[in-house]
Order: C-alpha cells, then structure tokens, then sequence
C-alpha cells in the first residue's frame, strides 16, 4: 500500500466521524429524546468505520491466508477484551510471521 492512499483512507475516516459527531450538534439544539435516533447516532460511525477498514485488511497483503488469520485474531482478542494495542500488534504479528511462513516455504 502506497502512503498516498493511505494518507487519503485516514482523512475520509477522520472527515466522516467529525461529520456525524458534529451534524446533530448544529441541527439538533436540545437533547434528544428518541430512543432510535440515540442508538442510531451511536453505531453509525462504527458502522461507517468497519466498512471502510474490512476491504483494507483483506488486502493488505497479496497473501490472503495471512490477512484472514490476523483479522481472526484481531477479532478473537477483542472479543475477549483485549486492549486495542494488544489486539493491534497481535494481529500484526500474525501477519508478519504467516507472510514469512508462506513465502520461505512457498505454500
């Protein structure tokens, strides 16, 4: 992946959280009181978030059995509680070392 892109995936997902964090501030003055509208402003930018990270994991590299194991373990250790760095680094890890695996063995 090429810094540019990456520089330009940060300031979308940046751009779109301070928009729908910001946007009910200005249009809506007073608390709001809608159940559905609560829960709906609080998943959206998790929502917005994770569509736009999945696509980037599962290329990241060109081997693909890497990508899924440590989107895996990503998954597995935030289920479980893990803090975002040890889920970070973990995951990271796994990608670093299945990638080192396939290619030195060349599965």
């Amino acid at each position: 992946m090429n810094y540019s892109k990456l520089l330009i995936i940060i300031f979308i997902c940046a751009l779109v959280m301070y928009l729908l964090r910001m946007l009910p501030l200005v249009f809506c003055k007073g608390k709001i009181k809608n159940k559905f509208l609560q829960s709906f402003l609080t998943y959206v930018p998790y929502a917005v978030l994770t569509s736009m990270t999945i696509p980037e994991v599962f290329s990241c590299t060109p081997n693909f059995l890497a990508c899924t194991l440590g989107f895996g373990t990503a998954v597995l250790l935030a289920y479980f509680g893990q803090g975002l760095l040890t889920v970070a680094l973990s995951s990271t890890a796994v990608v670093f070392v299945i990638g080192q695996l396939v290619e030195h063995f060349k599965f």
